[in-house]
């Protein structure tokens, strides 16, 4: 009886599996768009994720050069059509459009973290990003920059104190001192040491590439109705104390009554005026504790790892080409003779060389190694006239573009000067924080951080990369990218008199 079952068991899921794969290969062949098998029929590029070692970016830059002059690629997420864009006018159309404005991430109404305009979808994610938009206009981070400028200031003076730092581990260090700095300019919350903040380990968790957080992700792309059913969260280990620090900092902030025009304050100011409206639509947000709770989560999540991944990526290269990093540290030591041995707004701002090593940087190591877009109405992509339901997941690539020698020359040597010309528009081929309607809302901020940190480093340091045998390696993420097997000593050096 027993072998009976198991028979029946094994027959019927083979069947499935069968009629899954059918049916993905059958939905896209209909729309004339070539279905890639992959090694797995049901999940497709996940299956090799879940059981590989390989980040999810790289396998998606397989089907990139697999499939380059295609205009679009079909692949198999159980019962949710998915969608690898690869030309370029196709993706600008995605990007843009008023169509493709959800990220498709879907997350259960209780996993209160989750709820913020990095996940937010349709109205709801107009509304609170239109909310949080003041919080980075130029005038806003021209006033933040000094406390910006003040934690560079102080991770340099760390690093010096402690020689310790100064070799091994660099990602991590880097990682501490963008918690901090986030923490002190976007929050108004510093601790007596840089190196002392309990945020850090969030940051860290949160999107760490744990098996459970992997099969999560995995899980809520494939399977969404079945993830929101269960009542999986994303965050449920952070809830309780990330909500609680928040509420704890909006208190504290109206027992002080001081106005710093930053997240506390914008946080203050819409509880005060009440229930958000949308003008257009009238649709409804209350701003609770939670609510404005989860908006925070995002911007430490997205501020720190990032932009730590953005300022090693830079240093990887500088250690690694001697030249260059001797035209920016006379660049950089030109600028503080010239603004008074001090690094103000105007002066990160005149540093130009430095501007096209970050740009060039972010390039070969982009903090996302893809995005994500769904279809919210029917419509048809420009090239290759392919039909798009609602529904549609959409996946569009970062990394393989920034590294496709038809659009980068040598994409794999750390050349600034492909960005000589300030007026050249490289398009959505280029792309380091998104583009197009979710564009990064932090974008200018984290650029600020990046300059600041890189100048005042390179200001007090000589950088060396070191490389681990086998060479640069990724660690295996779902959408972050991760430099492993690589490392940058710090050497510090006399700093020039002004």
């Amino acid at each position: 009886m027993f072998l009976f079952l198991l028979l029946v068991a094994t027959v019927i899921i083979l069947t499935f599996v069968f009629f899954i794969g059918w049916y993905n290969e059958r939905y896209w062949r209909k729309r004339g768009v070539i279905f890639d098998k992959g090694n797995n029929h049901i999940i497709g590029p996940y299956w090799q994720f879940l059981t590989g070692d390989r980040a999810l970016f790289e396998i998606f830059g397989e089907m990139y050069k697999k499939y380059h002059d295609e205009p679009a690629v079909g692949f198999s997420t159980l019962f949710t059509p998915s969608l690898f864009i690869l030309d370029p006018k196709n993706v600008q159309y995605v990007m843009q459009g008023s169509m493709f404005i959800d990220r498709g991430i879907d997350y259960h109404k209780e996993d209160y973290l989750a709820d913020n305009i990095l996940f937010m979808s349709g109205v709801r994610w107009k509304l609170m990003r239109q909310k949080m938009t003041p919080l980075f206009t130029s005038i806003k981070l021209k006033n933040m920059y000094y406390i910006i400028d003040k934690s560079t200031k102080d991770f340099v003076q760390y690093l010096h104190k402690n020689p310790e730092k100064q070799r091994g581990n660099t990602f991590d260090t880097l990682s501490t001192f963008c918690c901090s700095a986030i923490g002190d300019a976007v929050f108004g919350v510093s601790y007596a040491s840089t190196f002392v903040t309990p945020f850090l380990d969030i940051t860290r968790k949160a999107f760490s590439a744990s098996h459970w957080n992997n099969l999560i992700f995995t899980m809520s792309n494939f399977t969404p109705a079945l993830f929101k059913v269960l009542q999986l969260k994303f965050f449920k280990q952070f809830e309780i104390f990330f909500i609680a620090a928040m509420k704890q900092v909006f208190r504290q902030r109206e027992k002080e009554g001081v106005k710093r025009h930053d997240f506390p304050d914008i946080c203050l100011s819409l509880q005060r005026n009440g229930v958000m409206k949308h003008e257009e639509t009238g649709f409804q947000i209350q701003p609770t504790d939670e609510l404005l709770a989860a908006q925070g989560f995002f911007f430490f999540i997205a501020g720190v790892e990032p932009t730590a991944t953005s300022i090693f990526g830079a240093m990887i290269e500088i250690g690694r080409h001697p030249e260059i990093q001797k035209r920016l540290q006379e660049e950089i030591d030109r600028v503080f003779e010239k603004y008074n041995g001090q690094l103000t707004y105007e002066a990160i701002i005149d540093n130009e060389y430095l501007d096209k090593v970050i740009k060039e940087s972010l390039r070969m190591y982009p903090p996302l190694g893809f995005v994500t877009r769904r279809c919210t109405e029917p419509t048809i992509l420009p090239v290759g006239n392919i039909k798009v339901d609602k529904g549609t997941k959409l996946y569009i690539p970062i990394y393989a573009y920034h590294h496709d020698p038809k659009y980068f020359v040598e994409p794999y040597v750390f050349n600034p000067e492909r960005f000589d010309d300030s007026k050249k528009n490289f398009g959505v081929i280029y792309q380091p924080f998104g583009f197009g309607n979710r564009i990064c809302i932090g974008m200018r901020y984290a650029r600020l951080q990046v300059k600041s940190g890189l100048a005042h480093i390179l200001r007090n340091f000589d950088l060396k990369t070191v490389v681990g045998s086998g060479g640069i390696k990724f660690g295996k993420d779902r959408i972050q990218l991760r430099v492993h097997n690589v490392d940058v000593i710090y050497t510090p050096k006399k700093v020039k008199s002004t």
